[in-house]
């Protein structure tokens, strides 16, 4: 393939370059400015009216303080394992409905469609859900965050394209060998739809770590809160004045604000770490299943 790098072909590329970069550090920046005030001295940061390109002194005081709390490593426990948990239920059920929405043959396949799509444009409410998951007998405890919303429909429609996009010859060679849909589901589909896997494993662990107005509605122990309702109450109430019992008012003022950065960073840079080894699956895994409607 022959390309001709024309005038007006350079001068595209350096706007589109230079649009990139632009939108780039308006993204970056912000990610950027929370953990230099996270880290900064917190007289230094008040007074600051500068753009903020480096940490101002250094102090990790706020982090001391954001540790002290008597539920963050309790709460972090208890999130890995509502994101571990609820993620493979998700998985488990998203699968199975994919699977079975995207076979020619299936019965009842378009009315069960017209269902599914009506659940993300109405729901029952709040007090229907709280009412159902008491009578169920799931308040506060683990199911009562992740057993509701086993399956998200949005992304049992992108899982259920994917799965229609991949070679139906595949499946009518294994057919003819005698397997059946389980084997066909675990040997043939699921291999060949490691990006889409990936890109639910990202959207459904985002989710579950991000999560907190379930655990406050259905959660009564605080023993069981997970990290983001805990790091709601230090970012919204004045729990943390408590913990910084010998700090006076006139010097806790100032340490508040590189709390509520080092807070923010604390409940963002683990999800972060997780997103470099799914990235490379994310823009096929999202393409491929937007194929097909």
């Amino acid at each position: 393939m022959v390309y001709y790098n024309t005038l007006e072909q350079k001068i595209f590329n350096i706007i589109t370059a230079f649009i990139l970069i632009i939108l780039s550090l308006i993204i970056i920046y912000p990610v950027v400015y929370v953990l230099f005030a996270s880290l900064s001295d917190p007289v230094k940061l008040m007074s600051n009216t500068k753009v903020l390109v480096k940490p101002l002194g250094f102090s990790v005081e706020a982090y001391k303080l954001v540790f002290k709390h008597p539920l963050l490593l309790s709460s972090y426990k208890n999130t890995i394992i509502y994101v571990v948990v609820g993620t493979s239920i998700n998985l488990f059920m998203t699968t199975l409905g994919a699977y079975v929405l995207s076979r020619r043959d299936a019965f009842f396949k378009k009315y069960i469609m017209i269902m599914v799509v009506i659940t993300m444009f109405f729901g029952g409410g709040l007090i229907p859900s709280w009412l159902l998951v008491k009578n169920l007998g799931m308040l506060d405890t683990m199911w009562a965050l992740v057993i509701p919303g086993a399956i998200s429909a949005w992304n049992m429609i992108i899982m259920r394209t994917g799965f229609m996009a991949l070679p139906s010859s595949l499946e009518e060679s294994a057919t003819i060998d005698g397997a059946n849909d389980f084997v066909i589901l675990w040997r043939i589909i699921l291999p060949m739809a490691k990006p889409v896997i990936a890109v639910m494993v990202l959207f459904y662990g985002v989710s579950h770590w991000n999560s907190w107005f379930g655990a406050m509605i259905y959660l009564r122990s605080r023993e069981k809160y997970p990290l983001q309702l805990v790091l709601r109450e230090i970012l919204v109430t004045q729990t943390m004045r408590d913990i910084a019992q010998d700090i006076d008012a006139v010097d806790f003022m100032p340490i508040e604000q590189t709390i509520k950065y080092a807070t923010i960073v604390v409940a963002t840079v683990p999800i972060m770490c997780v997103y470099p080894f799914l990235q490379k699956y994310f823009a096929k895994g999202v393409l491929i299943g937007a194929l097909k409607g």
